[in-house]
Formats: structure tokens, C-alpha cells, sequence
């Protein structure tokens, strides 16, 4: 038996022994499907199984690629949102002990739910940030991982929510950019496009890869990965956030000083026409 709420009921292994729930024990990733595709496929499943193997978690020798992809794709097709659809599949430890697990076995948990549009589109409604200086993220391997310990970004959500702001702008523990609340982060200085290393803790994000190569195919753009300060931002031309079901999101306002988008327009319709040729 176990109090739920101040009533006495039965117990419910969710909630009192799943590792995810009581722990953070769990990795993630979440997927955009199109006509029955899933989108960067192979870019997901890899960063899954590194994030496993990086808090050790034991890979089925059946969970290949083709496995998660059939998973992704019989409840997305269940559920009749095939045609367009976000999929969040969580990976989580087995049952069992405290800090130190029992197993190093695996469950996996896959919900969906439909989107809109097929295409990336530009969101072209005021967008503004500011830092969120309340917690940093800490410069390590862990930081670059989908884990299901995401508090400081349930924090910095809803200190912007508190503050009528779109997203917020989070630091690392040397007071440098990392990425937004819901995706990498993206600045346009002249001709040149830069995004936080991952070694600075930011989220190695598939659609930051994504838009790392478009844009060095773009004649007259320079792409670098580099350290980017608050100060930075301010100097900066533009700005943008990335992330695999938004596509592009840019930002209009930034301490009180405006920006454009023509790269991060240049960039969507690139990324739509790469997606329509696979």
C-alpha cells in the first residue's frame, strides 16, 4: 500500500519503483515523423545508444535501428498520425535498488501525438528571450545528453512564463551561452554563423547537425563553433534556436535590441528541400 495524495491505495510500480520516475534514470528522444518517415532516422538512433552506453545501460542485442524504427512506426500508424506526428521514446533502467541499480536491463516507453504541418515553417510572431541565471549547466558529457533530468529547464520555463518571455537563454557554469530551454541556440555576426561547442555542455542536438551542414554549403557563410557570451548576443546581427520538431525559430528581441531572420528563412526552406530529396 502506498499514500497517494493523503489516500491510502495500492501500489502502483510507476510510482514507486520506476527508476525514471524516482531517479532521472532515463535518456530520451524525441522524433518527427512525415508521411510515415522518421526524420534524421539514423541521427536519433545513434545518439541514443551513446547516451546508453554513456550512463551504462545495457543495449538489447535486438534493439537495432530497423527495431526502433518499426517501434516509432506501429503506434504512429495505430494511432493514425502517420502522416505527420511528434514521438517521444524514453529508454529507462529496470526496477530495482537505490542510487546503485539492480540491473543495468532496460524498459522503453514510446508516446505520439499528431502535428500540424508537414513542412518546416518560419514563426514570424514576437519572439523574445533573456538569460535565466538562476542555475547553470555544468561544462560535462552528461549536460550533452537528453536525460530525463531536465529541472533547470522546467525552471527556466517557468521563470519565463513569470516574465511574458518566449524562451530563455541558458549559461554554463563559465556565465557562457549553451542553448535555450527547448534547443540549440544559433548566432549570425556578418557573414558568419556560430553555435556553442558541446564541450561548453551544450545539447548535441540533431537539428543543430542538420543546420551546421546547410549552412556550410551556403556560398559567403562562415559556420564556427564557438564560445559565445551574453555580451555577444547583444553585438549580434540575429539569432535563432533549433530544434527537430520546430525546425527554426527565430528571435526577435534580445535586451531590448531587435534582430532580422533572412538566414534562418534561407536556412527552413534548405532544410525542406534536403528532406523532400531523401
Amino acid at each position: 500500500m502506498i499514500n497517494f495524495n493523503g489516500n491510502i491505495a495500492q501500489e502502483d510500480n510507476l510510482l514507486t519503483l520506476n527508476r525514471a520516475f524516482l531517479y532521472g534514470d532515463g535518456v530520451f528522444e524525441t522524433v518527427k515523423i512525415v508521411n510515415g518517415k522518421i526524420l534524421f532516422l539514423e541521427d536519433h538512433y545513434f545518439r541514443l545508444m551513446a547516451s546508453m552506453r554513456v550512463v551504462r545501460m545495457m543495449i538489447p542485442m535486438d534493439f537495432t535501428m530497423e527495431y526502433f524504427e518499426e517501434q516509432i512506426l506501429t503506434l504512429v500508424n495505430q494511432l493514425n498520425i502517420a502522416s505527420s506526428a511528434r514521438a517521444r521514446i524514453t529508454v529507462f533502467r529496470n526496477d530495482g535498488g537505490m542510487y546503485l541499480p539492480k540491473t543495468n536491463e532496460i524498459s522503453f516507453l514510446i508516446n505520439a501525438i499528431s502535428l500540424g504541418n508537414k513542412a518546416y515553417t518560419i514563426n514570424t510572431n514576437q519572439y523574445e528571450v533573456d538569460l535565466y541565471k538562476d542555475f547553470y549547466v555544468t561544462k560535462q558529457l552528461l549536460s550533452s545528453l537528453k536525460t530525463t533530468n531536465k529541472m533547470i529547464n522546467i525552471t527556466g520555463s517557468i521563470f519565463a512564463d513569470e516574465n511574458g518571455l518566449a524562451n530563455c537563454i541558458l549559461l554554463n557554469d563559465s556565465k557562457n551561452v549553451v542553448e535555450v530551454l527547448q534547443g540549440n541556440i544559433f548566432m549570425v555576426s556578418g557573414n558568419k554563423l556560430i553555435t556553442p561547442p558541446v564541450s561548453e555542455g551544450a545539447l548535441n542536438g540533431i537539428m543543430r547537425k542538420q543546420i551546421l551542414a546547410l549552412a556550410k554549403k551556403i556560398e559567403g557563410i562562415e559556420v564556427s563553433e564557438e564560445i559565445i557570451s551574453p555580451f555577444d548576443l547583444q553585438k549580434a546581427d540575429e539569432l535563432f534556436l533549433t530544434n527537430v520538431i520546430t525546425g527554426i525559430q527565430p528571435i526577435t528581441k534580445y535586451r531590448k535590441k531587435d534582430f532580422t531572420a533572412n538566414l534562418a528563412h534561407l536556412l527552413v526552406q534548405k532544410l525542406n528541400e534536403s528532406i523532400s530529396e531523401n
